[in-house]
C-alpha cells in the first residue's frame, strides 16, 4: 500500500490502515515537510536515515537549515496499537493546511501527508 485517504477524528488523530501498522510499530516521527505538507516517518527510518543526514558539519549552513526545517514542530509518538492511530499537533496541521481530510502518499521510506 502506497497511498491512503482518511479523515482525522476530533482529537486530531489519523488512523493508519491495518496493512501498515507494523511499519510504525516502533514509533512515529512527524515533521514539517519541505513545503506545506507533513512528513511521517517510521521511528526506525528517522533514527537510521534522517538523523545521520542531520548530523553533518557543524558549520555547514545547509545542514543547519535542514535541522531547523525538520526539527521545528517535530513530534515523536507511539502508535496506538489497538486503534492504529497517531495524533498530530495543531501547529503541524496549520503548517500543512489540514483541517479534517488527509491524503497520505509513500515517498520512499517515509509518508507525505497533505490536505485533501
Amino acid at each position: 500500500m502506497d497511498y491512503f485517504e482518511r479523515r482525522l477524528d476530533d482529537k486530531r488523530r489519523l488512523t493508519i490502515p491495518a496493512e501498515l501498522r507494523t511499519e510504525f510499530a516502533q514509533g512515529v516521527v512527524i515533521t514539517h515537510g519541505f513545503r506545506n505538507y507533513l512528513h511521517m516517518y517510521p521511528k526506525q527510518v528517522w533514527d537510521e536515515q534522517m538523523e545521520p543526514q542531520l548530523k553533518g558539519n557543524i558549520l555547514d549552513e545547509g545542514v543547519a537549515d535542514l535541522n531547523v526545517k525538520f526539527r521545528i514542530g517535530k513530534t515523536e509518538a507511539e502508535l496506538d496499537l489497538k486503534q492504529g492511530r497517531v495524533s498530530f499537533d495543531q501547529t503541524q496541521l496549520e503548517h500543512a493546511g489540514i483541517t479534517k481530510d488527509v491524503i497520505a502518499v509513500r515517498a520512499g521510506a517515509y509518508w507525505r501527508i497533505t490536505a485533501k
